[in-house]
This record gives C-alpha cells, structure tokens and sequence, in this order.
C-alpha cells in the first residue's frame, strides 16, 4: 500500500493503530499502556521483555496482538533442558540421505520466549543472533528470519530458584522492559466476567504484515529536531557514574549506565511516540514517555541504592 504524502501515511498509521487498540481491547482488558508500548516496540523493530507475575496475561497478550497484525506466533516455553537447536532447529538426513534444515519455532514473525531466564545461557544467546541481526547461522549457513521479526520474552519476578538471569549483554538487546502490574479492581471485576462465560472474546486481523513494515519505515523517517536528539544523549549520559555528563544520583546510586543503544531507541520511541499522538516530529516530551522502559533494564543500581532501598524507576524519574 502506498500513500500519496508523508502526512497521508502518518493519518492512516494513527487509523491503524486505533482499530488495532479497538481489537486487542476486546480481549485484554485494563493493560492499555502496556498495549501501546509493545506496539510501540513492533513498530520501531525491537523487542520487549515483558516482567510480571503469574496470571497477568502475558501470553495472551502477545497471542491476541499477532492475531490483530495477521502475523505468524510461535511460543518457546523455556526449560533448563532446552537446547540451541530446540529454538533455531537442525539439519537431519532426509530419506536420500542428504541433509535437510528443519526450521525451529524461531521462524515467525512474533515468538514469545516465555520465562526465558529458566534456561541456561548457552541456549538464552540462541536467541541473540536472531533479534541483532534478523537471521540464524546453522552450520555455517546462514537463514534470513522473516520480517517484520518481534521477540516479546517474559520473566516471573518473585520465584527466582532455578533461574538464570539474563547478562547485559543480552538485556541491552531488548528495547523495553515492561512491568506489567496487577489490574485496577473495575478492570479486575471486567476480566472475571469476560473470562467465566461460554463466549470467547477474539481479536481480528486489521493490519497486514506489508502494512506494518511500511509502518516501520514511516517511523524512521520521522524527523526530529537537534534538541530532542541532545536531551535523548544527555539523558543517557547522565545515567553513567563517574564520567563527565554524569548526574550526582548516578555517581551516588548506580554501578553501570547506559550504553548508546539507549540513546537511539530513546529516539526512535519517541518517534513513535509522536505520530501516535498525532504529531509530526518529536518533542522532549516523546522522549520522556518512553524514558522508563528504555532505561530500566539498562542501568545496574550498586550497593548503597540497595540498601537503601532507592528503587530504578526513582532514580530514572530523578534522572528526568
């Protein structure tokens, strides 16, 4: 599909955005933030880590999103005996004895690695390969994944026993980390009576895969002034103890700070985060909205914080 101008495009992608809202909500109730951010995230290419407790719908929520976008889903549920090939997929003998690629639950567009620190990191980094570059390399041959190609993990946060914690490395990959929290008691009462009935609610398919990797492109060709890219930077920089750009709560509180790749998802979200709202180009504000899930996963807090109990998000929102 293509448009006549730029402001065509950026009206039907608010008109997209709006149907896909309209029908993941007819599904998942209560969670509209969290349903912005990871739309947010699908349409600037990463990818999210999604931290919450059991029962908060997490795998619905990725599974009534692909169903909106018309995308492929694959759900990898995550053991400690689960291994590389088990996530890329093998070369196995066929009948006439050559060797054949079985393609892995890697290959569709949306896959949810569900509680992906219950498995060691040989099989964790598996996946890295696959969300950095859009491919996997099996034997020396290399298979480009389809696009578009979201990766949406979860992580429980109370039962720790057992897991593996994802290094930075691997953490510094995923756009956003959403915490998903307990919903309001009106939106509670709602989810019971929607859930304990013989009726189903589904979500339908309102955007192409074509659609959304025009989308994708629309947002990087936003333009965005030289201020909002200097408050995006700085704000990085200030998250990193004991350098020049420093903030005193850094030097205080944290043990490492953000890398650049911060600094360009702070901007692409803000990006989006723009023509969501109906605007044309970002402003500092764009960048502020997307500042928590960007930098959440990207700061380490040190000792002192700990034990003081100054939490990340805190120390963020002093940082803002």
């Amino acid at each position: 599909m293509s448009y006549q101008n730029e402001v065509q495009a950026a009206e039907a992608f608010q008109s997209s955005y709006k149907k896909l809202v309209a029908e993941v909500g007819k599904v998942i109730i209560g969670q509209d933030e969290i349903v912005k951010q990871v739309l947010t995230a699908i349409f600037c290419q990463g990818h999210c880590l999604l931290v919450g407790v059991p029962g908060l719908a997490k795998t619905l929520l990725i599974q009534t999103i692909s169903s909106a976008l018309d995308l492929s889903f694959n759900r990898i549920q995550f053991t400690p005996d689960l291994m590389p090939s088990d996530i890329t997929g093998s070369e196995t003998l066929d009948q006439n004895r050559n060797f054949k690629f079985i393609k892995g639950p890697v290959f569709a567009h949306i896959v949810l690695a569900d509680e992906i620190n219950r498995t060691p990191p040989k099989t964790q980094a598996a996946l890295l390969e696959a969300m950095q570059e859009g491919a996997v390399t099996i034997a020396g041959q290399r298979y480009p994944l389809e696009r578009p190609f979201f990766v949406l993990a979860t992580q429980n946060p109370i039962e720790q026993e057992g897991t593996y914690p994802l290094p930075e490395a691997q953490l510094d990959r995923f756009m956003f980390n959403l915490w998903l929290d307990y919903p309001e008691h009106a939106a509670e009462v709602a989810i019971v009576k929607s859930t304990t009935t013989s009726t189903k609610a589904t979500a339908n398919c309102v955007v192409s895969a074509a659609e959304i990797l025009e989308f994708q492109q629309l947002v990087r060709q936003v333009p965005v002034p030289d201020n909002v890219v200097e408050y995006a930077v700085g704000l990085t920089r200030r998250t990193r103890p004991n350098t020049s750009g420093a903030h005193a709560k850094a030097n205080q509180y944290l043990e490492w700070g953000a890398g650049p790749r911060a600094s360009q998802y702070l901007v692409l979200g803000a990006k989006c985060n723009a023509l969501l709202g109906g605007k044309f180009s970002p402003d500092v504000e764009d960048v502020k909205a997307v500042a928590l899930p960007v930098l959440r996963h990207r700061v380490v807090r040190n000792f002192k914080a700990e034990a003081e109990g100054i939490t990340i998000e805190r120390l963020i929102a002093d940082l803002l």
